[in-house]
């Protein structure tokens, strides 16, 4: 029977691999399939949630996937890979190719004008001089813990003017009961390789935060109207899953 209407999903995982594994079986049951108008391997179709919360209460506890032995297939992503990552969240650093790092509008933001000179176009940057994650530590180390105010922005109005604007928009983050916990929003997001590289690089951030406030590390809550399976990664999922008689229409 044809779905018509939103069917919100909320995953409870323990750790990190504990989520991915979670999010992979249960999309390959309630995904909804569809062509991509525009954007990443437009024409070709994908398999994606409507809408879905993912609670993971221990993040530290395994930060990577785990592939069971024999099972021959990749695992999506490393601890080396995600050191490599956790740079490239916490330094502005970019190459003349990008528009944007995850990192340059954590620490480094910069708003860009565009101005008519002799005639040309040039488009202009202008620092914003806010590192978010050193102003969030100073908020809850000066300030106090009670406080909704601070969260960390990714995403700009002028990202709808890029052919590939930011997956991840929102670090919204809280201290209680000791801990830090971070909540976090994508657009859109790729559940094989994405999903396990962002959030054990989201999860080192918090990490380092938590350390430099003087609280414990605490959950991760991520939500997403855009988590999804390219094509090429259902074969991959179902092997994972143990669920290769599984047929996607």
């Amino acid at each position: 029977m044809k779905r018509n209407e939103l069917k919100p999903v909320h995953i409870e995982a323990f750790d990190l691999d504990d989520a991915w594994f979670r999010c992979l079986s249960e999309i390959l049951e309630n995904g909804h399939v569809y062509k991509i108008d525009r954007g990443s391997y437009e024409g070709q179709r994908r398999l994606e949630f409507d809408f879905v919360t993912v609670r993971v209460k221990n993040p530290a506890h395994q930060i990577i996937p785990i592939m069971p032995e024999g099972l021959g297939i990749p695992a999506p992503t490393s601890m080396d890979y995600i050191k490599q990552y956790l740079s490239y969240l916490l330094t502005g650093m970019k190459t003349q190719t990008e528009d944007y790092t995850y990192g340059e509008r954590l620490v480094e933001p910069k708003a860009k004008i565009e101005e008519v000179i002799d005639g040309k176009k040039l488009i202009r940057e202008m620092p914003l001089n806010c590192n978010q994650i050193e102003e969030v530590i100073k908020i809850y180390k000066t300030q106090g813990f009670g406080t909704n105010q601070a969260v960390m922005e990714i995403g700009m109005p002028s990202d709808l003017k890029l052919a590939d604007p930011p997956c991840l928009r929102l670090i919204d983050t809280r201290v209680r009961y000791g801990k830090l916990h971070f909540f976090l929003y994508f657009r859109s997001w790729d559940l094989w390789g994405g999903f396990p590289s962002n959030l054990g690089g989201l999860e080192l951030v918090k990490q380092y935060m938590a350390e430099e406030i003087g609280v414990e590390n605490g959950e991760i809550i991520a939500a997403s109207k855009g988590l999804h399976l390219y094509e090429y990664a259902w074969d991959l999922a179902k092997q994972r899953t143990h669920k290769l008689d599984l047929v996607i229409e």
